[in-house]
């Protein structure tokens, strides 16, 4: 087997972002971020989901402000959008 070619193993943290909920798993990802548990200082990762926070696993829903994405989605391409639409009546 070829030495130094495998990826370095290490204890770190990953953090949910939503609700700060952390899991200690050992892994080969790369991070700058530090954080102290217990006395013992690992590197740290931030998730943005994970089973603590996802709504299939709790049961409760987000609502993400979707309303805001499409109007301005609509106000920035809406007039192409409709010009398109006529165009293609026409065809």
């Amino acid at each position: 087997m070829k030495a130094d070619i495998h990826p370095k193993v290490r204890t770190v943290i990953f953090q949910d972002s939503v609700n700060g909920a952390m899991y200690r798993i050992d892994s080969a990802v790369q991070t700058k971020d530090t954080v102290i548990v217990n006395g013992t200082e690992y590197p740290l990762v931030k998730l943005d989901v994970t089973s603590a926070s996802h709504p299939f696993y709790t049961g409760n829903q987000r609502i993400m402000d979707t309303a805001g994405r499409v109007e301005k989605f609509g106000s920035k391409y809406g007039a192409n959008l409709s010009r398109l639409a006529k165009k293609k009546g026409k065809a």
